[in-house]
C-alpha cells in the first residue's frame, strides 16, 4: 500500500529531471479525507519547464501520479502555487 509520503517522493522523482535547481524542490502533501493534496514549489526560473508548453508536462506529471495513487485508494491532487 502507498503512504502520502511515497507519493511526494514519487513527485519529486518525476521532477528532478526537469529542473535547473534540484535543490530547490520543495513537496508538502495532505491527506484530507479520501482526497491526498500535493503541493509542488520550485524556483521560479523552474516554474516554465515544470508547467511545459500549454500545461502539458504538469498534465502528464498529475497523470503518473494519479496512476500510482489507485493503489492508495485516495483521489489525489498536484498543484502548482503561481
Amino acid at each position: 500500500m502507498l503512504t502520502v509520503e511515497q507519493l511526494e517522493n514519487l513527485l519529486r522523482v518525476l521532477v528532478r529531471p526537469l529542473v535547473e535547481r534540484p535543490d530547490r524542490i520543495e513537496i508538502s502533501g495532505r491527506e484530507e479525507g479520501s482526497r491526498v493534496r500535493l503541493t509542488l514549489r520550485v524556483a521560479d526560473e523552474d516554474m516554465g519547464r515544470v508547467i511545459g508548453r500549454q500545461g502539458r508536462t504538469i498534465n502528464a506529471i498529475r497523470k503518473v501520479v494519479k496512476a500510482a495513487s489507485v493503489r492508495l485508494g485516495k483521489r489525489v491532487t498536484v498543484e502548482v502555487p503561481d
